[in-house]
């Protein structure tokens, strides 16, 4: 009777706990459809039974097993809805780093998922575990653990099954994450995105076949500036003062090319952006590797970038990013996309803040000094933080409504007073790369561009969502010319600006 007691109960939690992990998919946004494949419940049904098998064999509780997984899957599902509501796409496989950035960088993930949220949820899970410790005991007797390990591996041998069944031909997925979540469900659309990560990132970058071609006279130096969350919110509100871009209007006025660029990312996810201006590559050719190409590259890949194909030119290349250079694992990539040089947050100090991030003045003084030493051709690639958010963690000024709006926003919209308060400093930040570009003796070019919208929610329900689409502007010290209007895509952007600064045929 005791093996029996053991076997049922180790069977009885997985089939509730699997009852109740269809439950719990029903809670995400977007919501999921119960019509899906064969095979992507038999990833669904094999990776819990599976996960559940595993932590009831290490915890011989298996309804507080049962309970933890269901708890995990809960969480999955909270984290997923409030990707979903920031940045409009779902959960996915290549997000795991969400959980250890979390804990290294909490300001930038725990807020969007809500401090309240977070904190009942620790809680819930230290009482869950207090409890589950409590309430079931572990088997003592030698009868009960054999029955219960007979119960854990007939559930093992289950999901191991599914599993198998589930792969034994790979459901198709397009790498549209709404798409594919929606055609699988939650856990068959990780387990599908989790064997797709081994696929190597072996995709031609245009600078593999580019023509070096040198301008008569010196080279120009380069800087680029990826300016975080930027782009014109003008057209949002009427009331917002002109006056907040002022610098960045003069500068398009005479640039020698600007217009609206399409990027690879909504709210976040720098790098997507990041990568698709330096390798010149398009998200559709990466596959998986479209939701963080970095980590492909930090584990050995090599791709050849505007830097790489600059520095053979005879350019020295450097990356300036005011925070810990290990974020995105940059600080592998960068030598291997061919920078010689990366300045991390070490090359600021806490004067140099505004706000919580380093000031974009900051960072146009360092790159001033950065061409006043230079000796040669510089190529300069900024990745600013200034105007990160969460904005809603920041509180607006008294005088900021007036210096910001010709008339005041709508009430909930202080997260747009925050943003303006901050971009107006990127615009100030044009001002003084500006003016350090033509006092250079040597020619020189601004490329200035966005990386994504900023996250705000509340201001886009009130005024309505922006397309998505962010500003660029190429300008050069040596001329002012009619400029160029065009719409871009991000991967497209480094080829058109060196074609202006006449660095390749």
């Amino acid at each position: 009777m005791v093996i029996e007691a053991a076997f049922i109960a180790v069977l009885a939690a997985a089939l509730a706990g699997l009852a109740l992990s269809v439950v719990i998919e029903r809670l995400m946004t977007p919501r999921l459809p119960m019509a899906r494949p064969l095979a992507a419940w038999a990833l669904h049904g094999g990776s819990w039974l599976s996960a559940y098998a595993t932590l009831t064999l290490v915890l011989g509780r298996p309804w507080f097993a049962a309970a933890a997984v269901s708890a995990f899957l809960l969480m999955l599902v909270l984290v997923n809805n409030a990707k979903f509501k920031a940045l409009r796409e779902p959960f996915v496989f290549q997000d795991y780093e969400y959980f250890t950035d979390a804990i290294r960088h909490p300001r930038l993930y725990i807020p969007f998922l809500g401090w309240g949220k977070f904190l009942a949820a620790t809680a819930g899970f230290v009482l869950a575990v207090a409890v589950g410790l409590w309430m079931e005991e572990a088997p003592v007797q030698r009868l009960a653990w054999s029955g219960q390990l007979g119960g854990i591996a007939v559930v093992f041998g289950g999901g191991a099954l599914l599993l198998l069944a589930g792969s034994w031909k790979r459901l198709p997925v397009s790498f549209e994450p709404v798409r594919d979540v929606r055609a699988l469900g939650l856990l068959a659309s990780l387990w599908r995105y989790a064997q797709e990560e081994g696929t190597p990132l072996a995709v031609a970058s245009p600078f593999d076949f580019l023509t070096p071609k040198r301008p008569e006279g010196d080279l120009p130096h380069l800087v680029a500036v990826q300016s975080e969350s930027f782009f014109d919110p003008r057209p949002l509100f009427a009331g917002i003062r002109p006056e907040v871009l002022a610098e960045f209007d003069r500068l398009r006025s005479d640039a020698v090319a600007h217009g609206k660029l399409k990027v690879p990312a909504w709210g976040a996810n720098t790098v997507r952006t990041e990568f698709a201006f330096l390798s010149g590559i398009g998200e559709d050719k990466l596959g998986v590797h479209r939701f963080n190409p970095y980590r492909a590259i930090a584990a050995g890949g090599d791709t050849p970038s505007l830097a790489s194909y600059l520095k053979r030119l005879g350019y020295r290349t450097v990356c300036i990013h005011p925070y810990p250079a290990s974020f995105y694992q940059r600080d592998r990539v960068y030598p291997r996309l061919g920078f010689d040089e990366f300045l991390d947050i070490r090359a600021f100090d806490d004067t140099m803040r505004f706000g919580p991030y380093i000031g974009d003045a900051a960072v146009a003084d360092k790159v001033a000094a950065l061409l006043r030493e230079a000796t040669g051709p510089v190529f300069v690639f900024v990745i600013t933080m200034e105007n990160h958010g969460p904005l809603h963690l920041e509180r607006v000024a008294p005088a900021d409504v007036e210096a910001l709006y010709s008339a005041p926003p709508p009430d909930g919209c202080d997260d747009l007073t925050i943003y303006l308060r901050h971009l107006r400093n990127a615009d100030r930040m044009i001002a003084k790369l500006r003016q350090t570009l033509e006092r250079s003796e040597r020619p020189a070019s601004l490329c200035w561009f966005g990386d994504h919208v900023p996250i705000m929610p509340s201001v886009y329900e009130t005024f309505g969502a922006p397309d998505g689409k962010v500003e660029f502007v190429c300008w050069s010290n040596r001329k002012a010319i009619c400029p160029e209007v065009r719409e871009l895509h991000a991967h497209g952007l480094a080829l058109g600006w060196l074609r202006a600064a006449i660095l390749v045929q």
